[in-house]
């Protein structure tokens, strides 16, 4: 097995993919599928069975996920037919897709955009892994997602496409410095750029038209199919959120997709992660089901700045949001080489040019 030659160290774009699958570095049962290779990703697809478990785990050091599956699991779930996951459970699937990976090369996983926006916790475990979502150098073996449904119960399938997974040689991160010599270049965000450990972003609750700010996900509701798109009427799964005022007052335990403000532009020579912001802001979270792709919301990929769509979960105590408010940030890193092919240029990207939008699930 061997690695693709690298120009220079960085995320690695779709051309290296493709060669880290021809040369076994990534292998797969059945075949990696050519709609699977994402601009600076890959999508990782559920295996056959899950394993609902009592809790969520990590492998450990020197274990593998199978041995703390025979600790923890209560049954298992034949999904070839396809099968219910329900909400507040926690289930371990294993995926298609195994690594090989040279000792240059590390690897980090993210939930896609559509799982992050259903609220459908989905993390990547290895054997040994002592972290949530990061893949070690040189590691070898199978993958896992751990998928616990926080708002609603889904119907999955064998192949399904719930998170993606990174790879990169090297030291890939832009420091700030770079962020703001490239914003003053090029800008990465619409307004003025608040650089501190990444590019922040906050939250826009004065939309330009109309008083629709949010949507807040409602508490008992019906199954959704996962293969079904634009099918589910929104009003069945969401409150509308409005206000006049500027602000809106968070519900603790409540889930709800709110947009940033400011319309972002990722260049075809960079990738970016949504990472959580200082948590002295306040008693709410805004998940991190974040990679953008290079060519998100970017002219050489026909956008014109995509706002970032933020999936929000209140703690403790209720808490008032105020328009404006930072409530997260981007780290950027730079590519290996520039992709072949860039998000939202001819691969019908879901959400390139996207305001407030709900998953594909749900009728526009």
């Amino acid at each position: 097995m061997s690695a693709p030659a690298l120009p220079t160290p960085g995320v690695l774009p779709c051309q290296s993919l493709e060669a880290m699958i021809s040369g076994g570095v990534i292998a797969a049962d059945p075949a990696i599928a050519p709609g699977q290779v994402q601009p600076a990703s890959l999508d990782l697809r559920l295996g056959a069975v899950a394993y609902r478990v009592r809790a969520s785990f990590l492998a450990g050091d020197g274990a593998t996920v199978a041995d703390r599956l025979a600790d923890f699991e209560m049954h298992r779930i034949d999904l070839s037919g396809g099968a219910v996951l329900e909400k507040g459970c926690v289930y371990v699937v294993p995926l298609m897709e195994s690594l090989a990976l040279p000792p240059g090369v590390q690897a980090v996983a993210n939930a896609k955009s559509s799982t992050g926006r259903l609220d459908l916790l989905t993390r990547t475990i290895t054997d040994g892994g002592t972290e949530f979502d990061r893949i070690p150098a040189g590691y070898h073996g199978p993958l896992y997602a751990e998928i616990c449904p926080r708002s609603f119960s889904v119907l999955v399938r064998p192949g399904m496409r719930l998170n993606q997974i990174r790879f990169r040689s090297g030291q890939a991160l832009l420091d700030d410095a770079a962020l703001r010599a490239r914003h003053a270049a090029t800008p990465l965000v619409s307004g003025p750029a608040h650089v501190d450990q990444g590019l922040g972003f906050s939250v826009d609750l004065r939309p330009a038209t109309g008083s629709l700010v949010g949507y807040r996900a409602k508490p008992h509701t019906g199954v959704i199919d996962l293969e079904k798109i634009g099918h589910y009427p929104p009003g069945e799964y969401w409150e509308e959120i409005h206000t006049d005022q500027g602000r809106i007052i968070l519900d603790p335990g409540a889930f709800y997709i709110l947009v940033s403000r400011e319309a972002v532009h990722i260049p075809p020579d960079c990738a970016a992660e949504m990472a959580p912001y200082l948590a002295m802001v306040g008693e709410f979270r805004v998940h991190y089901a974040g990679f953008f792709d290079p060519g998100f919301g970017h002219a050489a990929a026909g956008g014109t700045g995509s706002r970032g769509v933020l999936e929000v979960r209140c703690h403790e105590a209720p808490f008032v949001l105020e328009h404006g408010q930072i409530v997260g940030r981007l780290v950027y890193e730079r590519m290996a080489e520039v992709p072949t092919q860039l998000y939202g240029a001819g691969i019908a990207s879901n959400y390139q040019g996207q305001g407030l939008k709900l998953s594909k699930h749900f009728a526009a």
